[in-house]
């Protein structure tokens, strides 16, 4: 097998009669190899002891055993390319690297969008520093924002990061706080809130939707509540300010428990309260001039996209363990926004 680089490992004292546990305890962290990779690498013959491939992850192994890991350079990735796309990076280190994404940036390279992606800019970026996500020199993508929402994304930059991440995001201990601007106010007392299914209300106000979420039963572009399957979709939010008189709109700060595709927008416009500008699941709601004046509802009706930023996010670093958490200030369209509205 052709290599750049070998590891070689000295099983320590009293070890787990596996091959695989064995190395996973005995590795150092700085190799970046997760349990998937290192069983990857046994099946492929990558890894021997005295010059002998062991290829059963099962295999025997005991203490002073002197086993040599063959790392394949990571190849790099057929379909995607570099592109120097100027980023804007909050946090950067050996194992990951945190974006503030813009409005307009796809994360992932798809059929429609083969280029000008998070992930073009990040192989750009990232470079050689790129260790390899499953053998493969790209990011480790563990969560997404919609294109025409801005906020913070964390990237891996190594497999074993990428695996804790994902398993973060998979446990939904990492924390993710959206800003949105939504028709109408939510109010906990409401009791048309509190009369749909799904919906509770939490000590403090917190208004908690919990629903299935599942592809619209006829239009494959959006999502849809469901009681009857689907992947299951918490959100916690709390109307932070209102605007007009009466109030007619209102800043919402949404916690994620989970992170659906599209899950803050379908249960916002499930509770009659969608977000300004959402053309996908805001319908023709307007603003009304006569709460809010005329300019201000000019702009609001104007707004050209959903609007919603993932402003704070948190998590345990995937090597350290320390718990680390950011946040960014709204983008320049929804501050103007706001700023007329509070006018």
């Amino acid at each position: 097998m052709a290599s750049d680089q070998v590891l070689h490992v000295v099983i320590g004292d009293d070890p787990p009669g596996r091959l695989d546990k064995a190395l996973a305890r005995d590795l150092p962290e700085e190799a970046g190899l997760s349990r998937v990779r290192l069983a990857r690498l046994i099946a492929e013959g990558a890894v021997s002891r005295d010059g002998a491939p062991l290829t059963a992850p099962a295999a025997r192994v005991v203490a002073g055993d002197r086993i040599a890991i063959a790392l394949p350079e990571a190849e790099a990735p057929e379909a995607h390319r570099p592109e120097a796309i100027p980023l804007a990076i909050v946090h950067e280190d050996a194992a990951i690297i945190v974006i503030d994404k813009p409005v307009g940036m796809v994360v992932h390279p798809a059929p429609g969008a083969p280029g000008g992606t998070l992930v073009n800019a990040l192989l750009h970026h990232c470079g050689e520093s790129l260790s390899g996500i499953g053998g493969v020199r790209r990011p480790g993508i563990v969560h997404r924002i919609d294109k025409d929402t801005s906020g913070l994304l964390v990237v891996a930059k190594t497999d074993a990061a990428h695996h804790a991440l994902a398993a973060q995001f998979a446990a939904h201990t990492a924390g993710r706080v959206y800003q949105a601007l939504v028709h109408g106010v939510p109010d906990p007392a409401d009791p048309r809130l509190r009369g749909l299914r799904g919906v509770t209300v939490e000590a403090g106000g917190t208004i908690v939707v919990t629903t299935g979420l599942d592809r619209h039963p006829t239009d494959r572009q959006r999502q849809a509540v469901t009681f009857a399957g689907g992947r299951v979709a918490v959100t916690r939010l709390r109307a932070t300010e209102t605007f007009g008189t009466p109030p007619t709109l209102a800043l919402v700060e949404c916690r994620l428990e989970t992170g659906r595709t599209h899950q803050i927008r379908v249960h916002m416009s499930y509770l009659g309260h969608p977000l300004v500008g959402d053309q996908t699941y805001g319908g023709r709601r307007r603003a009304a001039a006569r709460s809010l004046g005329a300019e201000a509802a000019a702009a609001v009706d104007a707004f050209p996209r959903q609007a919603l930023h993932a402003g704070t996010l948190s998590f345990v670093h995937p090597l350290s363990g320390a718990a680390m958490s950011f946040s960014t200030p709204l983008p320049a369209d929804m501050a103007g926004l706001l700023g007329i509205l509070r006018r």
